[in-house]
């Protein structure tokens, strides 16, 4: 079954190491916003912000927290993830502190954003996976993700059919 994914970040700090990941090929994503659509999505406050969301979370299978040093806690990944959980997708995160940006620099690891929900007195962050890379070299790190993605997302699909 093809798999369509929603991919969620912290844009200004991450947006090189996001594109990355979502030009590996390994699935197909939600069409990248630019600047100036987002300014645009933006001008339109919160309910707009939060319909853009739900569209681009409309027909896809799984949402992908790619996790960088100041993901965690950000008011827009926080309702994304709340949604796609709710909306019964895959939820799962990626840590991509170690992907170089377009600078060629690395960053450090960002908080678990999945610690901030509770399924049934549990943390979201003990069903949820957030996968972290074992290396510190961009290139072993991007191949990592590409050789694991697919596989992440159908763990992350089973996850959440389990609390159906």
């Amino acid at each position: 079954m093809a798999r369509r994914a929603f991919y969620s970040f912290h844009y200004k700090p991450d947006n090189w190491r996001v594109s990355q990941v979502r030009n590996m090929g390994v699935i197909d994503g939600n069409k990248p916003v630019s600047d100036n659509d987002w300014e645009t999505v933006k001008k339109g406050g919160d309910p707009a912000i939060q319909r853009w969301i739900d569209g681009q979370l409309d027909g896809k299978s799984v949402a992908i927290i790619l996790i960088g040093e100041n993901t965690a806690g950000r008011k827009w990944i926080n309702y994304e993830i709340k949604k796609a959980w709710n909306d019964k997708k895959g939820v799962l995160g990626i840590y991509i502190h170690n992907l170089k940006d377009s600078n060629g620099s690395q960053s450090r690891k960002g908080s678990n954003p999945f610690d901030a929900y509770t399924l049934n007195g549990t943390s979201l962050a003990n069903i949820v996976k957030a996968y972290d890379p074992p290396y510190s070299t961009s290139t072993y790190v991007y191949d990592h993700i590409k050789e694991n993605l697919a596989t992440w997302i159908e763990k992350a699909i089973e996850i959440r059919n389990k609390y159906d």
